[in-house]
């Protein structure tokens, strides 16, 4: 590579570092009126799931929407709002989704038993095919009947 095609590389790759590194810098720390309040925050970020990342809660997601929704969480939290209202706020505007234990409702009755179901139906299923091989009786094979005569009559023979 010529020296001048290097100079345009090593800037556009310094400028995009610089970039990424403001990029991240814009949710900006909060300051609460109390530790606890703090703790409350911190633990309602953890419960809380990035809409747009979906397996990563909005504490570790980087998203725009973690962002907006950290902050909203800040704000409700510096309103008064209690941690139950809070969540329902984000579950009313998001869904179930949101939560990461959401509630028992006819809604979420697949995610909270659907793995139980299906566990059972295997155990039967698995206990339906170990019993069914059980009750299944192998003929006898003549070829095996010949055999064993053959080998019987062979240890008379022998002295």
């Amino acid at each position: 590579m010529k020296i001048s095609m290097i100079r345009p590389v090593f800037l556009l790759m310094t400028l995009s570092l610089l970039l990424g590194t403001m990029a991240q810098a814009n949710d900006a720390p909060y300051t609460f009126e109390s530790v606890r309040d703090e703790k409350r925050y911190k633990a309602l970020i953890e419960e809380l799931r990035c809409p747009k990342c979906q397996n990563n809660n909005i504490a570790d997601s980087n998203a725009s929407v973690s962002v907006d929704l950290r902050r909203l969480v800040y704000e409700q939290i510096q309103q008064g709002r209690n941690n139950d209202e809070i969540k329902t706020y984000f579950s009313d505007r998001y869904g179930d989704f949101v939560l990461y234990d959401p509630p028992v409702k006819s809604t979420t009755l697949i995610i909270w038993f659907g793995p139980l179901v299906a566990l059972l139906l295997s155990a039967i299923v698995l206990l339906a095919v170990i019993r069914a091989r059980q009750k299944r009786v192998i003929p006898p094979d003549p070829d095996q009947a010949m055999l064993d005569d053959q080998l019987e009559q062979f240890d008379k023979d022998l002295p």
